[in-house]
């Protein structure tokens, strides 16, 4: 929590004020009773009702004075708490967005998404009860127990036997729920990533019929956050029977003694009734506390999920800006090893070869053989376990990110476009391109064909996900986003997946032609798209089991060949179909 407090520092003015206010509040509140107590003996007892107007508009003015200060501490607390809240969370997506991969693959994205939301709420929520309610709920019971006090000495005992059995009360039942509220947010972290899971893969889940057992997963999941809540609420609906239990019995032992003391002379009527008022504020007070204890018990449990996060060191950067150096190798991997820190087992063993700029490399290989760790290992996205990854000659390692990453242009896997018009996501590389450099990379993409044919043309809108464009269109859309600026080395991650062969042709015959100067590493499942590589690496578990031509892998490499065969068997027989 106290890495957490640096974010309030813009509103030490609030935080000091707002809780003085909320005082004053309750400085007013504890003189009511007294007014009360003089109104009944002074007003009542001697009925002059000149007097009772006189104490009455005191009453009045109190609670008019009181309602002033409420409202500034309310004001200054808001203000507090959601600026605080602002800060945090701008810290925070920050923060997360310059965590490497195996910083985010540790929490997983469920869990940062939770706590970028309903953690930080939390802790949000925390700073303004504490603003509003931390002083005054304290206040209110020393206070009470002063003032009563001060009345009468001996009855006040009744307060000193009657506060202590509610502190207890509230002790046992706050000692049972607050660990049940941690479990609950972490229950809440699983049913986000089924959330996330769910509605990313529903495509999936309907092609399988996998609905009711997602629903009945899901409903688990959330099953599991009602038992914990319902249980954590069965557990604190104790708090007020009890509480208020305790305190009538308190009030009934102030009466029956109090009325002994007024028989004998030494306590009036008013200040009996000052006597139940103090009693009631103690009350509602130590009520108000158990429930800020609540707050503030989720909002340190939620802090410290956020300080968990800050906590993951941040991508090392090195201070080398990029720069291309002609003459030797761009791309070099030395005995390169690599393992995931969740991996029980390395993901790649050994790995070496080099890359001349304007060369194309093929990386081929069954599923889970490291063809795209290998790959996410040139810009840095991983670090290597062991050896070296080398860019123009210079240790990845020891680049300034930004600039090694504007030099390398990465097509993942999977292909994604974000919300807004088709021209906003291909200006994601340069925002500065112009429409002409934009439909050039549409071009050598392949992509102007059905771009230009679109009603909007460039200012077509994108729905989330790009999905209303078809699995190719998408692809090819995000290669020429990758192209916009003509990128140094070109990584295209199985990114033509979803291309016919005559497209895949056509767009390996343009990325020669247009970016000759470029450096593509192509991975793919097709031997066909790669058959015009000047160097294929075969992977096979993690290793580099062939490195040649195509000519030279289908003579020399037993797992190439076969990856071949099967290829071309399989066409033959689509053919002869």
């Amino acid at each position: 929590m106290k890495n957490l407090l640096k974010y309030l520092k813009n509103y030490k003015k609030e935080l000091v004020f707002g809780p003085f206010f909320k005082l004053l509040e309750a400085i007013f509140e504890l003189i009511v009773p007294v007014v009360m107590a003089k109104i009944i003996d002074n007003g009542i007892g001697n009925n002059d009702s000149g007097y009772i107007l006189r104490m009455c508009g005191i009453i009045v003015l109190l609670g008019v004075c009181g309602l002033g200060f409420a409202l500034t501490c309310q004001y200054l607390a808001a203000k507090c708490a959601y600026g605080f809240g602002t800060e945090l969370r701008a810290a925070l997506y920050k923060h997360i967005n310059s965590l490497s991969y195996s910083g985010i693959d540790k929490v997983g994205t469920a869990s940062l998404v939770n706590r970028l939301t309903n953690d930080s709420n939390t802790v949000q929520n925390g700073v303004n009860m504490f603003i509003r309610l931390a002083v005054r709920a304290p206040f209110l019971v020393i206070g009470a127990a002063v003032m009563a006090v001060t009345i009468d000495v001996k009855l006040s005992l009744v307060f000193f036997v009657v506060a202590p059995l509610i502190s207890v009360v509230i002790f046992l039942i706050m000692r049972r729920t607050v660990p049940m509220y941690k479990k609950t947010q972490q229950r809440l972290d699983r049913a986000s990533m089924l959330t996330r899971e769910n509605l990313e893969g529903t495509r999936v889940i309907r092609a399988f019929s996998r609905q009711q057992e997602e629903i009945d997963e899901f409903r688990e999941a959330v099953d599991d956050i009602a038992d914990c809540s319902i249980l954590v609420g069965k557990i604190s609906a104790i708090l007020n029977p009890v509480a208020f239990m305790v305190m009538n019995l308190g009030i009934v032992a102030i009466l029956w003694f109090g009325g002994v003391r007024i028989d004998s002379g030494s306590l009036t009527q008013g200040e009996l009734t000052a006597f139940t008022n103090y009693m009631t504020q103690i009350l509602l007070a130590l009520v108000v506390l158990a429930n800020l204890i609540v707050i503030f018990t989720k909002a340190f449990a939620s802090a410290n999920r956020i300080s968990e996060i800050f906590a993951i060191s941040p991508e090392e950067n090195g201070n080398i800006e990029y720069s291309a150096a002609d003459g030797e190798n761009i791309i070099e991997f030395r005995n390169v090893s690599f393992a995931y820190e969740t991996a029980g087992d390395t993901s790649l063993k050994n790995v070496s070869f080099s890359l001349k700029k304007g060369e194309m490399l093929g990386i081929i290989g069954g599923t889970g053989s490291g063809k795209s760790t290998l790959a996410s290992l040139i810009p840095c996205y991983y670090r290597a376990s062991s050896g070296e990854v080398l860019v123009s000659g210079v240790n990845v390692n020891e680049y300034d990110l930004d600039s090694l990453r504007r030099a390398v242009s990465i097509v993942p896997q999977k292909s994604v476009l974000f919300s807004g018009s088709l021209r906003e996501n291909m200006q994601w590389r340069n925002s500065a391109a112009s429409d002409e450099e934009i439909i050039s990379a549409l071009k050598t993409a392949q992509a102007w064909e059905f771009v230009q044919k679109l009603p909007k043309g460039l200012d077509t809108p994108v729905s989330q996900g790009g999905k209303n464009f078809s699995g190719g269109q998408k692809q090819r859309i995000s290669i020429a986003r990758a192209l916009v600026a003509a990128p140094e080395i070109l990584i295209l991650d199985d990114s033509t997946s979803a291309l016919d062969y005559a497209t895949d042709l056509a767009l390996r015959k343009a990325l020669k032609a247009d970016m000759s100067d470029t450096t593509v590493i192509m991975i793919s499942q097709r031997t066909t798209s790669l058959r015009d590589a000047d160097r294929i690496i075969v992977m096979d578990d993690g290793e580099a089991v062939g490195i040649g031509t195509h000519d030279e892998l289908l003579e020399n490499c037993d797992v190439y060949s076969e990856i071949y065969k099967l290829q071309m068997n399989e066409r033959e027989g689509r053919d002869n179909a």
